[in-house]
């Protein structure tokens, strides 16, 4: 994303110009603090306007998903995709049973995003007692659509006006909200490609349905974007992981089901074999 690769440069430039007031480099043609205290100013720019950029909208040409039926418009997105040897069925059960320990970096990127703070348990403090999915849905999040092997769907409220109450419900999405409130929703979504071969893709869509809620979570999004890419990738690895492990399993049983059968064969042709003799 242009906006957070801007923040992220700046904050480099920031870190660089800090060395140099410390200890200015004549080789790289930085001679006093001075110069340093400008590059610093250069990256606080840089992150100034990567963090208060305006947010563009986008909107669903056609109805492709049952997140285009939710949400339609969005400002804020990210879409992962990944091929996995296993059939359609597989994958979407591995989907619903991943775990936060499946998911390398998870723990260490949510420590950070939560500041290394206790909280109750959530999708940033998820335990290993049961799949990231379930503790999503009894801390913040709603299933929008559960279609299986097609697509799941999974939705919550980011962010809303001060004093707001209410139920989250599927509903929520389609109606017209008062100003303040960004909603947030994630798929997944796995097409058939050929036999016991599937393609697994995730989607993030954010609508702020008002200028101040854009502008909020627009800097928030724009730092947290590349731990959440990272996050979305590594997730579906384990969805890989799980999928093809469950395959690999049955086609254990199978061979250890059929081994007593070979060996039934092979004693039956020694028993023919001494009887010949």
């Amino acid at each position: 994303m242009l906006w957070s690769a801007i923040v992220y440069t700046g904050l480099v430039v920031a870190a660089i110009g800090l060395i140099f007031v410390v200890k200015p480099i004549e080789r790289l043609h930085v001679t006093t603090r001075w110069q340093g205290l400008a590059i610093i100013g250069i990256g606080v720019l840089l992150v100034g306007i990567g963090l208060n950029a305006p947010a563009t909208e986008s909107r669903a040409k056609r109805v492709e998903t049952r997140l285009d039926e939710f949400v339609p418009v969005w400002q804020f997105s990210e879409r992962h995709t990944i091929s996995v040897a296993a059939s359609p069925e597989r994958v979407f059960d591995a989907i619903k049973r991943v775990r936060a320990s499946d998911i390398a970096l998870f723990k260490t990127l949510t420590w950070i995003r939560r500041g290394g703070r206790r909280l109750p348990e959530s999708i940033l403090n998820a335990s290993d007692t049961a799949s990231l999915l379930d503790v999503a849905t009894r801390s913040g999040f709603i299933y929008l659509i559960n279609d299986p092997p097609r697509e799941l769907v999974v939705g919550t409220m980011v962010m809303g006006p001060r004093g707001s109450r209410g139920t989250l419900t599927p509903e929520s999405f389609k109606a017209s909200l008062p100003p303040g409130y960004a909603l947030a929703a994630m798929n997944f979504v796995v097409r058939p490609e050929g036999p016991n071969a599937s393609i697994v893709s995730t989607e993030t869509r954010v609508f702020a349905n008002s200028p101040e809620s854009r502008r909020r979570f627009a800097r928030y999004w724009r730092v947290i974007y590349p731990g959440s890419a990272i996050i979305r990738r590594m997730w579906l690895r384990a969805v890989r992981k799980r999928a093809m492990a469950s395959v690999s399993g049955i086609g254990m049983i199978h061979q250890s089901e059929s081994q007593p059968k070979v060996e039934e064969e092979r004693q039956s042709e020694g028993d023919q074999n001494e009887a010949r003799r």
